[in-house]
């Protein structure tokens, strides 16, 4: 095979190639049937000035082996053997340093034959780019020698075929996970998601199980060995012994079991509730259901208080905008509904129903919900609808944003203060101004929520204006971005310097009073005591 001048085709990457050197292919070698070896592979092999391939200490290839009858005699073969393969290092940079050295040297090795014009084939198991070591070597020479990926069948597909397992329909979702995530980020997911697939078991297998079972995934979920070798086997995962899970095993998850197919019938499509024993019955509803309206806080969980987490330790499903969804833990038996961020009476409108049918329900909202928070809205829907007019819901309050910013900055609130949103989506902009104006004419601390949005540039701006009319320019301003996690800031400024191009839909802004002012420590805080 010539390494000269080839005009590359779609997935061929290089740059600064000399016509003298060598081109890389990365090649999927299958899962381990050496029939599910493409045709293009196979050629490429055969042609192979050098055939590379990793393994574990003390251990064969499997890539390797899948291709035992196309490797010719005469190839000069580099074994890439991996320092470690538990996870843990004495290297000074710990498992990730000895890792990149690794891949580094590796690349060397190659990037030598590749610059003396020899052709070299990276075998890979499964496919090159789906969690496999190529990736690592592209990275590191795609951009000096003409390279080109060629795709191999990867093991979640052979093992969908063993088990003769429908795994995703029409518009169903596929998530595809490493088992070595945490074990709530796990179940979480696996809540979330219509099929999935687990990678990376062995010593993991244990969490991943429990995960399973949180998510309410286990019943449906699949464990398969091997697939495609001889050895290969498969069975229910609430059947597998957790020791004798090897590395070459994954976790089937079909969509299937997440919820009505789509061409079940109507019936099934709706779904049904059944009453919970003991539960009196009205026809086919019963009324022992209810809604909660829950205040997740501001971000961190300390954050949450311990009335909200009694209440979403109870309930049996969890609806809200999908970033406030994620932040309630996966358990069994909880079923997740998380939505965009513009159908606040959509999702009402389906936790009432579940109500309706018996179910207990928890809609919940970042910090307090009766603060522009799903509240209204779940009491707005059931207004409109006679129907869910005898839904009980209760509103359980959280942390809100502005105490949470108040607090970081001192105590600017201490006195009478406004709330306002200064989002227009569901109020026209001049009611916003004639009441910007009220409150700077009453002299109040004005709290503002929804201050700047990637479509909504000028409500900043215009507020500073309108507010500079009735206020001093060195009234002072607390910006807080973030509060309560990792990426927060607090920033004092003053209304003449508050820059609207610095404020996005992460900030909460406090304008202070009159009587809003700074201490010698930095602290700031409103008067309580106010002249007539």
């Amino acid at each position: 095979m010539s390494g000269g001048d080839v005009v590359g085709p779609a997935g061929v990457s290089g740059g600064g190639r000399q016509d003298s050197s060598g081109r890389l292919w990365g090649v999927g070698v299958g899962p381990g049937d050496p029939e599910l070896v493409t045709l293009k592979t196979a050629r490429l092999i055969r042609d192979a000035d050098v055939v590379a391939y990793h393994q574990g200490v003390g251990k064969r290839s499997n890539a390797r082996r899948i291709v035992d009858g196309l490797v010719p005699a005469d190839v000069v073969e580099e074994v890439l053997q991996y320092p470690v393969t538990t996870g843990t290092a004495e290297h000074p940079g710990g498992y990730a340093g000895a890792m990149a050295d690794f891949y580094e040297e590796c690349a060397q090795r190659l990037r030598e034959h590749l610059a003396a014009g020899r052709d070299v084939v990276v075998l890979a198991e499964g496919d090159p780019m789906f969690y496999g070591s190529f990736m690592y070597l592209h990275d590191r020479l795609s951009e000096e020698f003409e390279t080109e990926v060629v795709a191999g069948v990867p093991a979640f597909a052979a093992a969908t075929a063993l088990a003769a397992t429908p795994l995703v329909r029409q518009t169903d979702v596929l998530t595809v996970l490493p088992g070595t995530l945490p074990e709530a980020e796990l179940a979480r997911r696996l809540a979330d998601t219509d099929g999935a697939i687990i990678m990376k078991l062995g010593r993991t297998f244990p969490a991943v199980r429990s995960a399973l079972e949180q998510a309410g995934r286990l019943d449906t979920a699949l464990y398969v060995e091997r697939a495609s070798m001889p050895e290969q086997r498969w069975l229910p995962v609430a059947d597998v012994d957790p020791t004798s899970v090897p590395y070459f095993s994954l976790v089937v998850v079909p969509g299937d079991g997440h919820g009505a197919r789509y061409d079940a019938a109507p019936s099934a499509r709706a779904g049904s509730s059944s009453p919970v024993p003991g539960e009196e019955s009205v026809g086919d509803l019963t009324h022992q259901g209810e809604v909660v309206v829950v205040g997740l806080g501001p971000g961190p969980d300390a954050w949450l208080t311990p009335e909200a987490s009694d209440e979403l330790a109870q309930v049996g499903h969890v609806v809200g905008y999908a970033p406030y969804v994620a932040r309630v833990p996966q358990r069994v038996g909880l079923q997740r509904h998380a939505s965009g961020n513009t159908v606040e009476l959509d999702r009402a409108t389906h936790a009432l129903e579940l109500a309706r049918s018996g179910e207990r329900v928890a809609v919940v909202s970042g910090g307090d919900a009766g603060v522009f928070g799903m509240a209204t809205a779940v009491l707005e829907a059931q207004e409109a609808q006679p129907h869910l007019h005898d839904v009980t819901v209760r509103v359980v309050p959280g942390v809100s944003a502005v105490q949470a910013v108040a607090a970081r900055a001192g105590a600017p609130i201490g006195g009478d203060f406004a709330v306002m949103s200064l989002s227009d989506r569901l109020k026209p902009w001049s009611v916003v101004e004639r009441r910007l104006r009220a409150v700077a004419d009453a002299d109040l601390v004005l709290a503002v929520y929804n201050p700047r949005s990637r479509s909504r540039t000028t409500q900043v701006a215009d507020m500073r204006r309108i507010l500079l009319e009735h206020r001093d320019p060195s009234t002072v301003v607390v910006v807080g971005r973030d509060v309560g996690r990792a990426e927060e800031s607090l920033q004092v400024t003053t209304l003449a310097d508050l820059d609207p191009e610095s404020i996005d839909m992460k900030c909460l802004l406090v304008v202070g009073s009159s009587h809003t002012r700074v201490s010698p420590t930095g602290a700031v805080w409103t008067s309580r005591s106010v002249d007539a």
